[in-house]
Parts: structure tokens; sequence; C-alpha cells
């Protein structure tokens, strides 16, 4: 297949491109800078898109969006959300317009649309919590609509933490639990929904693929953990011991709003519809997880 790919630089992006070209698919990058070869230039917060670029394409994976890592101040909250939504609705609406569209576009949501609701059990058919990143995560799934209205079959992929040493929360984690400085954040009840990358990376195949899958998909592991039992697992895989605890004060104190979202929110989340679309897990429990990606 021919797939245009935004965010193809990005930690989930360029292992996926990755993935892909070594599957023998033509890749298309979709970047903000002067176009070279192999790629089409946009510019989001212009509202500017090359459409002529985007004609012929097979597919597009659309993963694209502000960094949501850092202090919330209220212009990094804008950043968020304006990235998201007007990127998406950007490009869905010049898809829309093509000639020749794609078949399918995948885009990436977050777990994040369901807020904190502690041990629900939550399934893509729970309704959307409350909070900035539900919010945003409804607008950004929203602005899709135009391609799907076109006829293309549209995934949403609601990804949570994703695990691998080389960025996101892993990554951060590491330093301090090799030195023995890990702990349990908060009360340590909330559930931390994860994915490996390299299951991530097989999920977006999944959907490129298989067309029987459209709309949204939790694209989480099948076992999530609480923060008690990630902390204690990755010190149990890298011999360290976690007992300096994170209190939730501290942690406000520290983090402000994204603390509240995202260390002390609990999020419980099933991949009901990639398990009923057939796709197979490699990492379904987090200690084989984490003992793979750390080469423990």
């Amino acid at each position: 297949m021919k797939i245009l790919v935004t965010g193809s630089t990005g930690f989930i992006g360029s292992a996926l491109v990755t993935a892909l070209t070594g599957a023998g698919h033509q890749v298309t990058r979709l970047v903000r800078k002067a176009a070279a070869s192999g790629e089409v230039q946009w510019d989001p917060a212009a509202g500017s898109i090359d459409a002529g670029g985007l004609e012929g394409h097979d597919a597009v994976v659309h993963l694209a969006g502000e960094n949501i890592a850092g202090r919330w101040t209220a212009a990094k909250k804008q950043r968020i959300r304006d990235s998201r939504v007007n990127g998406t609705r950007l490009l869905a609406d010049a898809l829309a317009r093509l000639s020749r569209r794609p078949r399918v576009l995948v885009c990436a949501s977050a777990i994040g649309y369901y807020g904190d609701r502690g041990e629900e059990k939550l399934r893509e058919s729970s309704p959307p919590g409350t909070g900035f990143l539900a919010e945003t995560c409804v607008e950004w799934e929203a602005a899709a609509k135009p391609a799907a209205d076109a006829g293309l079959r549209l995934v949403y992929l609601r990804i949570g933490v994703v695990l691998h040493p080389g960025g996101g929360a892993l990554k951060k984690m590491l330093l301090p639990f090799k030195l023995g400085a890990g702990g349990v954040v908060g009360s340590g009840r909330q559930y931390m929904s994860w994915i490996a990358l390299d299951d991530l990376v097989g999920i977006f195949q999944h959907a490129l693929a298989n067309d029987s899958l459209r709309g949204p998909a939790n694209s989480v592991a099948p076992n999530p953990a609480t923060n008690r039992e990630f902390t204690k697992t990755l010190g149990k895989v890298l011999s360290r011991p976690t007992i300096f605890p994170m209190p939730a004060f501290a942690a406000r104190l520290a983090f402000g709003e994204m603390a509240e979202e995202l260390l002390l929110a609990s999020t419980r989340v099933e991949p009901a519809r990639l398990a009923a679309s057939g796709y197979r897990f490699a990492y379904s429990d987090l200690e084989p997880a984490l003992r793979h990606l750390l080469g423990r």
C-alpha cells in the first residue's frame, strides 16, 4: 500500500514508519518543513495543506499532535487541543475533497477520552468522561468526521500509556527507578492502561488491513495494572527497591493539572473491539512486557 503518515518523526511514528517500510509499503510523510522527496507539506497552524500531494494514497495514518507532557499552562493546553482538533479537521477536510480518496484513515486518539473512572471497566461503548483530556479527545475524534462522511473507513485508536525505554513514560521512569528512588504515586490504586510499543505498531498495521474495524478501538493491553502493581513490577524487573512514594499533594504541587488527569486519574480500559476483530497481543501481561522491553 501507499500510506501517508503524519507525526512520522515522533516516538510512535518513527517505529511505525520503520515497520511499514519493512513490510514493503510505500510511506509518504506529511511534514511541516519544506517537503523533500517522499514528503508532502502542510501547516496545521496556518490551515494550509498540499492537497495535490495527498492524491493517490491507499491509506492515511494521523499521529501528529503537541506532546502532553509538561506543566499545563493555559497556552500549553491550547496547543494540545489545537494541534489535535484543528490539524485533524484540516486533514479530514482535505481528504474528503480528493478525487482519488484513500480507503482508510486511522487516527490516533487516547484513553483520556474516558476521564477518571476509578475501577469501572471501560469499553468503546462507554461514554466520555469529564476534564480537559476527555473534552479534547471528544473534539479530536469528531474533527475526523468529514473523512467518514466522504466514504473513508475511519478508525480511532484510543491509545493508553505506551511503554518503551526509548520514549514516553517509561523512559522518564527508568532513571529514578534504577537509582532506587521509584515509588507509588498517590494512593497507588489508580489503574494504568498500558500498551507495549511493539503491540501498538502491530495494532496500527492491523487497523490498516482489517476492513471490519471502524470507529473507536481501545489500544491497550488486556490486563491493566494499578499504579502500585506497576511500581512493584518495574522495581522487580530492575531489581531495585520502590520505597519512595509521591503523595497526591506532592504530585499536584509538582505537575499541577497534568498530575490530576494523568498521574492520579484511574482509567481501566478493555480492548474489546481489537479482541473481537482478531488482533492477538504479543504482550498481554505487564511483567513479560517489561522484561522484553528492558532486556531483563
